[in-house]
């Protein structure tokens, strides 16, 4: 299985640990946001699954191996964590191609990657001309130049335009669809709730959560649904007699706390009662993120201290 497995990792940079016993695994078929405060592991993780740096204690594997057991590494494992590594005198194409050489990877494998990025019109300029997007594109072409099964990658949408956000998003579904292992680290909350199926929480360097999207929303708050009806006084009133409480809003809707919309329909239609709108209403993402991760934050800013009121003096 060509799973990324984390068993009981830790590095200590100078008695401080920056990963401290983490174990979990990124399975195939699906997309694995990797989420956490600026501090909390995710780039030394990510570096010590690559074999970039030794742990302290416990292993990091790839399909079973350690990175630098893997013969042929890039036909594995690709990995895009900065888009700034390539050197700015070579152009794209020779830059991927010397990639492809240490690899045995065919040559022709360079122009379909440009293709398939978005970059082939402009393979032949040097890549100090390029917008920090044009770099991103080509970091997501060198991890993809081996066809590998594994992919990791550390903010792929920074500096993608809109109409690029959109392309690395169904790039890294249909990756997952294919069954390959992807593993994507992230700040954007948003998209990271388009993107992924999966989710592995650090804060501090442990473990907060190894879960299903679905499930780490649900964890973070109580079900609401929020429904409109013909008869409000009624259904209130039938609901009341079952446990629960329903309150208005003052857009004419009604919220149910601890209910689903399945629950509510049910009752509804066996009562007879008509309902004209019926919705769940669940934590966001980012909500359930920031509860979370409230006391594992290493870098925060402090609250704005309002501005003292001045003073004018008359002269």
């Amino acid at each position: 299985m060509t799973a990324i497995e984390v068993r009981e990792l830790s590095k200590e940079y100078g008695g401080v640990r920056a990963v401290d016993g983490l174990t979990f695994s990124v399975r195939p078929g699906r997309v694995t946001g990797f989420l956490g405060p600026n501090g909390s592991g995710k780039s030394t993780t990510m570096r010590l699954v690559l074999g970039l740096d030794r742990p302290t204690s416990g292993t990091a594997q790839v399909a079973g191996r350690g990175y630098a057991e893997l013969d042929r590494p890039l036909r594995h494992v690709g990995a895009l964590l900065d888009p700034q590594a390539a050197h700015g005198s070579r152009t794209a194409r020779s830059h991927l191609l010397a990639l492809a050489a240490s690899n045995r990877i065919p040559a022709r494998r360079v122009g379909e990657v440009l293709d398939e990025v978005g970059l082939a019109n402009v393979a032949r300029r040097r890549i100090r001309t390029y917008s920090l997007g044009m770099r991103q594109r080509l970091g997501i072409a060198a991890a993809l130049l081996g066809d590998p099964a594994v992919l990791m990658l550390d903010e792929p949408t920074n500096g993608l335009d809109p109409e690029g956000i959109i392309w690395i998003r169904e790039l890294m579904r249909s990756l997952a669809d294919e069954g390959r292992t992807v593993l994507v680290s992230s700040h954007l909350m948003a998209e990271t709730a388009a993107t992924a199926d999966h989710l592995v929480v650090l804060g501090r360097g442990r473990l907060l959560a190894d879960t299903s999207m679905r499930e780490f929303i649900d964890a973070s708050g109580t079900p609401q649904v929020r429904l409109r009806t013909t008869d409000p006084d009624r259904l209130s009133a039938v609901l009341a007699r079952l446990g629960y409480a329903a309150r208005p809003a003052d857009d004419g809707r009604w919220t149910v706390d601890g209910a689903r919309a399945e629950d509510i329909g049910t009752i509804a239609a066996r009562e007879g009662i008509a309902i004209l709108e019926l919705s769940d209403q669940q934590a966001s993402l980012e909500q359930a993120y920031l509860d979370l991760t409230a006391t594992e934050t290493s870098h925060a800013a402090a609250p704005r201290a309002a501005a003292a009121p001045t003073t004018r003096q008359e002269v």
